[in-house]
């Protein structure tokens, strides 16, 4: 039976993925969802300590990260599973891992073991802290990576402590880098015909995501502190009360200050000697946002929506997690996509954040069972019927 492709765009790629938990995974779905043959090798039943981490399939975030893969078990620590994976190996283009950097050696599926094998073959890996170092053997956590990589130290109230942010973005997007390496690897690959080792870790992620934080000490020298809603340098940029609620606006920029200023009906504050400047703004932000509040607490969330839109003053509403699917922009953008559990129950699940015109993306296909396509995968990869066989007997799958 044909599996499903989520697009025509990556279909050409062959991934055997080994990842777990969501860095790893994170990176595999964004190739599955571009329609690549994702393999998903996991422990066989028999030597499975439980669900591990990540939680059980059935649990929401298992399957909004492992559609449109199918999945094989294959017991790696056995001589008959690392021989199956190696066949594997020589058909396929990548293969994605996040063990702790030294495992790949003891298994033998090091980059220089799997390029022996076959030239042309990507391997990428993401790890707490980076493939060697002082830190490379420690155990890598998202949140770990937050603090180590100065986000916490940027996020929150002045003198609340550190805050971590609401998801786990360390994890997230050194996925969606990885990811990106894989790409790049694969379109390098078409020049050179050889594959290459690409590789990421949480911690260099977290750092990259600093952006203009970073840049602003690299540069500068500066050290930047926590300012809460506040932008550090875009002022006044910040969450303002409403009559109902809270409201984000964003004033950068002389004439959108100017607009703001009359929208909110105080031109004045154009010609004062304490706003008329960015750097004045700056010097007595809290101050102007006091004042700003005092006028936004007249008027509903929706009122200054529509008042700063008609404007053109950046603005928007802030939503909670419910409020963000109802929005008719995101409906429109479709980002919100509905699959189907193996009983037919619905799935609600998030598609991708981009689109192509002539090969989009779709989730094709439910995320699978524990090796509910082993058979039919090592079939075609060229195992016969004997060979399969004695792979169950020796339970190496």
């Amino acid at each position: 039976m044909a599996f499903p492709r989520a697009s025509t765009a990556l279909e050409r790629f062959t991934v055997l993925d080994l990842t777990r938990v969501r860095s790893g995974p994170t990176c595999v779905r964004q190739l599955a969802d571009w329609g690549a043959r994702i393999i998903k090798i996991e422990t066989p039943a028999h030597l499975s300590e439980g669900e591990g981490p990540g939680g059980p399939r059935e649990s929401s975030d298992f399957q909004n990260l492992q559609r449109n893969k199918r999945s094989i078990t294959l017991d790696l620590k056995s001589p008959q599973g690392i021989a199956a994976f190696k066949k594997m190996v020589a058909q396929a283009d990548v293969v994605v891992e996040n063990f702790r950097p030294d495992v790949k050696g003891r298994l033998g599926i090091d980059y220089e073991s799997l390029k022996k094998v076959n030239k042309r073959i990507i391997l990428a890996s993401i790890s707490g802290f980076g493939q060697d170092g002082p830190y490379a053997k420690r155990p890598g956590f998202d949140q770990i990576a937050q603090g180590m990589g100065g986000l916490m130290s940027v996020t929150g109230a002045p003198g609340g402590g550190p805050m971590r942010v609401g998801i786990p973005i360390a994890d997230l997007t050194a996925g969606l880098f990885c990811a990106l390496g894989i790409l790049t690897a694969l379109l390098e690959r078409e020049v050179s015909g050889e594959g290459q080792w690409v590789s990421t870790s949480l911690l260099q992620a977290q750092i990259f995501m600093l952006d203009f934080q970073a840049s602003r000490f690299l540069t500068e020298g500066q050290v930047p502190k926590q300012a809460g809603n506040n932008h550090p340098t875009s002022i006044p940029t910040g969450v303002f009360k409403t009559s109902d609620g809270y409201l984000n606006i964003a004033v950068t920029g002389g004439p959108i200050w100017e607009r703001f200023c009359n929208t909110v009906g105080h031109p004045e504050w154009l010609t004062s000697d304490d706003y008329k400047t960015g750097k004045l703004r700056l010097q007595n932000r809290d101050k102007l946002n006091a004042a700003i509040e005092a006028e936004t607490e007249k008027k509903t969330s929706a009122q200054w929506v529509e008042a700063f839109n008609k404007a053109g003053v950046p603005c928007g509403p802030i939503y909670s997690v419910d409020q963000v699917f109802a929005d008719p922009q995101v409906k429109h953008l479709g980002i919100a996509q509905e699959s189907a559990r193996a009983d037919g129950s619905k799935l609600g699940l998030l598609g991708q954040p981009f689109t192509l015109s002539r090969t989009p993306s779709k989730i094709a296909a439910r995320p699978p069972d524990l090796g509910e396509h082993t058979d039919d995968i090592l079939n075609e990869f060229g195992f016969s019927a004997g060979e399969i066989k004695a792979l169950h007997d020796a339970k190496a799958v």
